[in-house]
């Protein structure tokens, strides 16, 4: 975690603005500002706490609405007068309701793919009989796999079948399937990328 005296706060008088991101699909949920003592009580607690400039006092996010944000890192700009969180939301970010402050920002396409994992995460709770995901996270990690395995050839000939469309829903549900194997094991697509990105170094 950063040391909070690397921080320049003078430059902002005693604050300095703070985004806030989602760790695992990378929208920008928030901005909101900080003080020293702000960002030490996020460290302290694990919450993402703010100065209130209205209020004038600290303020930590969900105190009333229970929708927390969960500290993961903390991060200084090249200047040192801004920084950047990212967190784990605990429900919606925006008083309105929505999941983020910025709501009419539409997301990078690939990022559904990190929102598509919180849903299986979701769902693994679910009853079995009535979520699909839940039935089959409940089997053995072999039913998956064939799962996966069935995919995988049916992506390969519709491929070969050289309609656009139909490669597109088979390779839909191969990524679908693949992402249940991995959460199935405790792993995610980010691992994948990093075990990609690291062939590529």
């Amino acid at each position: 975690m950063i040391d909070v005296r690397a921080i320049d706060f003078e430059k902002g008088g005693g604050l300095v603005p703070a985004i806030i991101q989602h760790v695992r699909t990378g929208q920008v949920l928030m901005l909101g500002y900080m003080n020293a003592e702000a960002v030490e009580r996020t460290i302290r607690d694990n919450l993402v706490t703010f100065y209130s400039r209205s209020k004038n006092r600290l303020w930590t996010k969900g105190e009333t609405s229970g929708n927390h944000l969960q500290l993961d890192s903390i991060q200084i700009d090249c200047d040192r007068d801004t920084i950047l969180v990212k967190a784990h939301p605990q429900g919606p970010v925006c008083h309105l309701g929505e999941p983020t402050c910025f709501a009419e920002d539409v997301p990078p396409p690939l990022s559904f793919l990190a929102q598509l994992e919180l849903i299986i995460d979701q769902r693994r709770e679910a009853d079995p009989d009535e979520s699909y995901v839940a039935g089959l996270l409940a089997k053995p990690i072999s039913k998956i796999a064939q799962k996966v395995g069935e995919e995988g050839v049916e992506t390969a000939l519709a491929a070969v079948g050289e309609d656009n469309e139909d490669l597109k829903n088979e390779a839909a549900d191969l990524v679908f399937h693949l992402q249940l194997m991995l959460r199935a094991r405790g792993l995610s697509l980010g691992d994948v990328v990093e075990t990609l990105a690291g062939r590529h170094r």
